[in-house]
């Protein structure tokens, strides 16, 4: 499901424009990404967390010329961790 069809499914099952669902999911990713820029955390309880985590640098390998070694700094990521409901609804 993309973008565009969650805010059809949104507005569908809300009753709301698909213009106004569209905005809804559009206001809901930039409220998450804006958090977790900012280092914090959007719970929604039963379905899950998204987080930021820190991912340590490391020393990788040059795809093009294996021999060669390269260093990857070190980068936040995003990350999502599934609620208990969720994991009991895809059992």
């Amino acid at each position: 499901m993309n973008k565009a069809e969650l805010s059809a499914a949104l507005a569908e099952k809300t009753g709301l424009s698909k213009m106004d669902a569209e905005k809804m999911v559009e206001a809901f990713v930039e409220i998450v990404t804006t958090t977790l820029k900012g280092g914090g955390e959007v719970t929604i309880a039963g379905f899950g967390s998204f987080l930021s985590k820190e991912r340590a640098p490391r020393m990788g390998v040059n795809p093009q010329n294996p021999s060669i070694k390269v260093q990857i700094p070190g980068m936040r990521v995003p990350k999502f961790k599934a609620g208990v409901n969720l994991k009991k609804a895809l059992k």
